[in-house]
């Protein structure tokens, strides 16, 4: 092995290849043939000069050859990878510079030695000095590596908090923009909604709250104004969907509600009149309804309901008991009422209205329609103001199914009207 190595490192150094490859040679040599030569068999050193790409240099061509092999040379690895390969040979090539004013020869030499070979280094050296050479060379390779890691280290460390902050200000202005959706889409919910509605011998209350807080607009949708005759009417929309378009649908059934209500259509028919002016229209709404009449003077209350979650009457003194109407939706086969309920309520009693949102946020209208009946109960004694915000906090404690929430409480006084 010694003698093969030292030939290496005398044909590298001849020839000027870079210390840091002349290694790498180096290496690769000592690599393929130590199996070789502790079996006994044969290793070859061969070079070839052949014409490079241009006239301004060529290309040596180092051969290692192990014509006894029982197999294909393993050469993958190699700290020098090979530039040819075949079943007993392993071939490097290097392009080399001529000198300027020389040429190549003719009869391309092979013998590092011939007088004739183009450029071969004759500096008087020793293996020593080659190993210390190259090893300078991995040191100031290893150096200039560790300088250039530290250096992309630092970029990189510069890009990330750069990156980060540019991260933050997305995140601020994305925040910012969520909010100024959100300011723009309750401005616009609070323009469809109707006003505060005050109405002698009577308190009112509403909660809103939307399945999704950054898009508020929804399908749940009440409207409330007083007929000429001073009794209130009340109106409760849950259209089929989320979003604006289902909001455009719960405003058409309110608006034909309201126009159908002042011009003194019986209350049973309203739904089923409704029903034929808005199919036309808009075929594929589909909503349930809930319409209430109720005398301030004397406590008279009328419901009809398509499809629509039962009113829920908490009584002053008594149990409380929800009051079903029969009917369908708007959209639904056979829309309209069935019935109207009538109802008496008195002083202190508390009506809770809402959309099935407030019931079923955990996937069962039965059992949510308990929870809000032992609710209203221990909430009925509180201002009015704070009744539906706070039945919603109470029954949207856990949300399973999340869905737009209206709850609306009505509370007659105990003074006369």
């Amino acid at each position: 092995m010694p003698p093969l190595l030292r030939a290496v490192r005398r044909l590298a150094r001849a020839y000027r290849l870079p210390a840091d490859v002349r290694a790498r040679l180096v290496l690769s040599v000592a690599d393929l043939v130590e199996g070789q030569l502790q079996a006994g068999r044969t290793v070859i050193l061969e070079t070839g000069q052949e014409a490079g790409a241009d006239a301004d240099s060529y290309v040596l061509a180092v051969t290692l050859r192990c014509p006894q092999v029982p197999g294909p040379l393993t050469a993958s690895g190699l700290p020098l990878p090979a530039t040819k390969l075949s079943p007993g040979s392993v071939t490097w090539r290097f392009t080399i510079p001529l000198p300027p004013g020389r040429l190549l020869s003719s009869s391309l030499p092979d013998d590092v030695s011939s007088r004739r070979d183009p450029w071969p280094d004759r500096t008087p050296w020793t293996e020593t000095e080659a190993v210390e050479e190259e090893l300078r060379a991995a040191f100031a390779r290893t150096d200039a590596l560790g300088v250039e890691h530290r250096r992309l280290k630092h970029e990189l460390a510069e890009t990330n908090a750069g990156v980060l902050a540019l991260y933050v200000q997305l995140e601020e202005r994305d925040e910012q923009l969520r909010r100024a959706h959100s300011l723009i889409f309750q401005e616009l919910e609070d323009t469809l909604r109707p006003p505060p509605l005050s109405v002698d011998g009577l308190e009112l209350a509403v909660h809103y709250e939307p399945a999704d807080a950054h898009a508020p607009t929804g399908g749940d949708l009440y409207d409330w104004f007083t007929l000429p005759d001073g009794t209130l009417h009340i109106t409760v929309v849950d259209a089929l969907g989320h979003g604006l378009g289902s909001t455009r649908s719960a405003l058409d059934v309110t608006h034909t509600v309201r126009t159908l209500a002042l011009e003194g259509h019986p209350l049973q028919s309203i739904l089923a009149r409704t029903h034929e002016i808005l199919m036309p229209l808009a075929p594929d709404l589909m909503a349930t309804v809930l319409l209430a009449r109720l005398d301030p003077a004397s406590g008279k209350l009328q419901l009809a309901s398509g499809s629509h979650p039962p009113a829920l009457l908490v009584p002053a003194d008594g149990e409380a008991l929800y009051l079903e109407a029969k009917g369908r939706g708007i959209g639904f086969p056979l829309p309209g009422s069935e019935q109207v309920l009538h109802a008496d309520i008195g002083p202190g009693d508390l009506l809770i209205l809402y959309t099935d949102g407030l019931t079923e946020s955990r996937r069962d209208p039965i059992e949510g329609e308990k929870r809000l009946t032992a609710a209203a109960r221990r909430l009925a004694a509180r201002p009015l103001r704070e009744i539906p915000s706070s039945l919603a906090a109470e029954m949207r404690s856990i949300v399973l199914h999340p869905d737009d929430t209206l709850a609306l409480a009505i509370r007659m006084t105990r003074s006369d009207p």
